[in-house]
């Protein structure tokens, strides 16, 4: 299936479908693999990046197929919201195949879930905002309010770690690296959200000052 050419609400409902069907085989593999009770399995579950990224994804996509003209499906229709959104997936995918895809080898379908979460997905979406500029200018300063999702994502981790132990990912993992370690490691993936989001709205203007 050529996905450059399939119809542009296609698209969007298949993103959607996708990202569902990723989501809840990845809570139920999740489910068939804990040692812990299902109230910290929720809890653990929805604090990767990853996973509340995808249901981003699937909230946004979804909203553009069943409801465009609410209040939600206008605000997800956004062009701002939906580079910021595309911004996210990508990091999603940029580092998991960089820094973490060769820390384990999942087999059979949790690798399936997993291409899907990591690889799939962001492509997808990025095909999708690809196909959605439109005449919307996206503003420069818009990437500092981008940064808003990730930094207080990384205050929960931060905080919830402190006091269960638990951390979604090696490079935030204070018990292991210490707090300076992990905010250098912070600080570099803002850096990597800041180079990306700008990227995508130079695109987006040279784009749109080229139609």
């Amino acid at each position: 299936m050529d996905m450059m050419i399939l119809p542009k609400k296609s698209l969007v409902a298949f993103i959607a479908l996708l990202s569902w069907i990723a989501i809840i085989a990845q809570f139920l593999i999740s489910m068939r693999d804990t040692t812990v009770s299902i109230g910290d399995l929720v809890v653990r579950f929805f604090s990767y990046f990853t996973i509340l990224t995808n249901l981003m994804v699937a909230i946004c996509c979804s909203s553009a197929v069943l409801f465009p003209q609410n209040v939600i499906g206008r605000f997800f229709a956004k062009p701002a919201v939906v580079t910021a959104i595309t911004l996210y997936i990508l990091i999603v995918g940029l580092i998991y195949n960089t820094v973490l895809r060769y820390l384990w080898q999942p087999v059979g379908i949790t690798r399936v879930v997993d291409e899907m979460l990591h690889s799939i997905i962001p492509i997808l979406v990025l095909i999708h905002w690809w196909r959605s500029l439109d005449k919307a200018v996206l503003q420069w300063q818009s990437v500092f309010s981008w940064l808003l999702y990730p930094f207080f994502y990384l205050l929960y981790t931060l905080w919830h770690g402190s006091f269960s132990g638990f951390y979604p990912y090696p490079f935030v993992d204070v018990s292991v690296l210490g707090m300076n370690h992990v905010l250098t490691n912070s600080l570099v993936v803002a850096l990597v959200f800041v180079f990306i989001g700008l990227l995508l709205i130079l695109i987006n203007r040279r784009l749109v000052k080229n139609r």
